[in-house]
């Protein structure tokens, strides 16, 4: 994969987080972790995110019988676009990113 490649697709997992979770870094992890070093690391640091803010997602579902729970999913999602959108822009500049925040659950 050429390196345009790679910064194409690691900004699109990035900002396909944004609208769909996990699920664009879960296949951009699957079909291009063997294909170029860049586009490994942002596709795993992007799933690592979006598997952390789904657990921040699913802790405000359970807490939203109390106002705290609307809050905290209100807060998830300012994060992960604010997040997100500042990785695509290092993924389209060529830079590493690691997002804050943030378990590592594939290493």
């Amino acid at each position: 994969m050429s390196p345009s490649d790679e910064k194409l697709w690691s900004t699109l997992i990035h900002v396909g987080g944004i609208f769909f979770a996990f699920i664009p870094a879960l296949i951009g992890y699957l079909v291009f972790k063997d294909r170029g070093p860049f586009v490994r690391a942002h596709t795993r640091t992007a799933l690592n995110f979006q598997i952390t803010m789904a657990i921040g997602y699913f802790l405000g579902v359970v807490l939203s019988v109390a106002f705290i729970g609307l809050l905290l999913i209100l807060a998830v999602a300012v994060v992960v676009v604010i997040f997100s959108i500042v990785a695509a822009i290092a993924a389209n500049n060529g830079q590493a990113y690691k997002y804050p925040l943030t378990f590592e659950f594939i290493k």
